[in-house]
């Protein structure tokens, strides 16, 4: 099989045209890519064209490549005709895991030995999805952050039968299109980023629900509180940082019992001296060596640059 480099893949496939495929078109066209997209809803290209239509402006802010069209794009009747051609295949079809299975197993059938079909799913793992492809090797899992054209994240994972070299090739891709790519080592139903998406969202339901707080309060509380902090270090960063000069280290060892405080309906784990060696390494590596001091400045002007960004886009809106 000759090797498909990702400077190489010019055509992509998008099979399924909602909301996260329609902004994933949107996204490959402003790469300078071609687009063949499917999907069976009968207005499905008039509601493809208004998302890329509308997503244009923001693609245009943030840089479009050599060559970028948004016209670029054809809808086609059939998956094996949207297929034909593509270099790589992005699948964002419904979260119905039948669904998934089926669609992935035809698309498996329908492309060559050398491309790679990546499905947007937003929790299944790939072994689960697999399971009806007579070649699933191809298949790894492309989990985009809504929306596709905006955020950057894409966590790449394949299954128990993907073949390495195509979980390689797809994170590969992603990256070259200037996405930030996290190639997970294991498969993790909800991913990464869902998984804690997913605990906040059901506390704050929690708390509604026993009225400990609004959603008005509990929307503010992040978006004025540690939201500001996480675009620049993240939770584990962030932490690092409450440390102190002790970094990480210190703040697992001052804080740590507060684990069992009553703060939330999750269980904590227990701060095993193991779990805390890992945090207080993980967190010197996201440092990458920076002192205590060039961490705290680099996020001090970041914030006050997201908070003055924020004002300036509301002000904007409102005007």
């Amino acid at each position: 099989m000759a090797e498909r480099q990702a400077s190489e893949i010019r055509t992509v496939a998008c099979i399924g045209a909602g909301v996260i495929g329609a902004g994933w078109a949107a996204y490959f066209l402003s790469r300078g890519l071609r687009v063949r997209a499917w999907d069976p809803a009968p207005d499905a290209e008039q509601k493809l064209r208004r998302v890329v239509d509308a997503a244009w402006p923001a693609l245009t802010e943030l840089g479009l490549a050599e060559g970028a069209d948004p016209a670029a794009i054809t809808l086609h009747p059939t998956v094996a005709e949207a297929v034909a051609g593509a270099d790589f295949v992005q699948e964002s079809a419904p979260e119905d895991l039948g669904l998934k299975r089926s669609l992935l197993a035809e698309l498996a059938a329908a492309t060559g030995p050398d491309v790679v079909v990546a499905s947007s799913t937003s929790g299944f793992p790939m072994s689960d999805m697999a399971t009806e492809a007579t070649d699933p090797a191809r298949l790894v899992v492309g989990h985009p952050f809504n929306p596709p054209y905006l955020i950057p994240l894409v966590e790449v994972v394949g299954g128990t039968a993907t073949a390495p070299w195509a979980v390689s090739r797809a994170a590969e891709f992603y990256r070259h299109i200037g996405k930030s790519v996290i190639e997970m080592d294991q498969e993790l139903p909800g991913f990464i980023a869902n998984r804690l998406q997913e605990a906040i969202w059901r506390e704050a339901l929690h708390m509604v629900a026993a009225g400990e707080a609004t959603p008005e309060e509990i929307d503010r509380s992040i978006t004025d509180g540690p939201g500001l902090r996480w675009p620049v270090h993240g939770p584990c960063l962030t932490f690092h940082l409450a440390g102190g000069e002790g970094g990480m280290a210190h703040m697992l060892d001052h804080f740590g019992p507060s684990l069992k405080a009553p703060w939330t309906r999750l269980d904590a784990p227990e701060l095993t001296s193991e779990l805390r060696d890992d945090m207080v390494a993980g967190a010197e590596v996201s440092a990458g060596g920076r002192p205590m001091a060039e961490l705290v400045a680099e996020r001090d002007r970041a914030v006050i640059a997201i908070r003055r960004a924020v004002q300036t886009a509301r002000a904007a809106g409102r005007s």
